[in-house]
């Protein structure tokens, strides 16, 4: 091999450790969004040349992978209801912003996915995320859709969201003040009672959820957002009670929270340490080859 070897092996470190910092620049870009999940850049070798005699002399480095790092961010208090955080390996199923109500997301792998569980209920009465994406009911994946108030308002008439619990029931009052649960897409609610509750939950009229076998798999699309892959693991079968709700055990819905970016501030500066010194080093190999080359330059003058 020779010296110009030496500076191609530096350059790709310059060009792996510079993917680096932007990985590292992007994790604390989002420090304070809602849902994020960081990333970290894995390093690999790249192709060795065959010396003879058992040795091998390495050609650079490459990058092998960028994960997304799923570890749970901390849980922040806030004063709406309708604001969720997930305990636990589920995420929030969501349809589109222009998902006909009447239709449902057909299979759990067509869903979008997030941990941001900043929800209200838009003019259409949906519950919806703030870019418009739409909540899901557990037992068949249609749109949650509150029953739209008449004119003048009636008992059982959509008022506000009250209290969601910890397996993704909705309770809500009328304009009068009565309790009621969310009883499915575009029906009456249920008047709140120990009876009501236990059918609305057992009919899986709650917040659908949806759990992938393989996290590193799903494809991050903005937006606190991601999609399945093949290689996710994310069911291909239909939305249905008890797979796509939350068991209030493992996995738990907490109301008037919100779950925040799993960034950690500290490290990453630390990685940003190494990485800085890491291109700096591979500069300097490129350097020193230099300085080399114009040594056997000046053996001829």
């Amino acid at each position: 091999m020779s010296i110009t070897s030496a500076m191609y092996s530096g350059v790709t470190g310059l060009l792996a450790n510079a993917e680096g910092i932007n990985v590292i620049g992007n994790n604390l870009a989002n420090v304070n969004t809602v849902g994020f999940k960081s990333g970290r850049m894995l390093f690999s070798d790249m192709l060795s040349v065959d010396m003879g005699k058992n040795s091998q002399i390495g050609r650079g480095t490459q990058i092998q992978k960028i994960d997304n790092i799923y570890a749970q961010g901390a849980f922040e208090n806030t004063e709406v209801v309708t604001d969720l955080a997930i305990q636990g390996s589920s995420f929030f199923a969501l349809g589109s912003p222009v998902q006909d109500n009447g239709t449902a997301v057909a299979t759990q792998d067509a869903a979008y996915l997030s941990r941001a569980g900043a929800f209200r209920v838009n003019n259409n009465f949906n519950l919806v995320n703030p870019d418009g994406y739409k909540a899901l009911q557990a037992v068949d994946g249609l749109p949650i859709l509150f029953q739209q108030p008449s004119d003048p308002p009636v008992a059982g008439d959509f008022a506000k969201v009250t209290e969601i619990d910890s397996q993704g029931v909705i309770k809500y009052i009328d304009f009068s003040g009565t309790a009621y649960y969310y009883a499915g897409n575009g029906n009456p609610g249920l008047i709140a009672n120990t009876a009501n509750y236990d059918q609305v939950k057992n009919d899986g009229f709650t917040i659908a959820v949806v759990i992938p076998s393989n996290p590193l798999g799903l494809n991050k699309i903005g937006s606190s957002m991601f999609t399945s892959t093949p290689e996710s693991g994310v069911p291909t079968s239909a939305f249905s009670t008890g797979t796509n709700q939350v068991n209030g055990d493992s996995e738990k819905l907490y109301s008037n929270s919100l779950e925040q970016s799993n960034v950690d501030m500290a490290a990453q500066f630390v990685k940003m340490i190494l990485t800085q010194r890491a291109y700096s080093a591979n500069s300097k190999t490129i350097i020193t080859a230099d300085e080399m080359t114009q040594e056997v330059l000046n053996l001829k003058r």
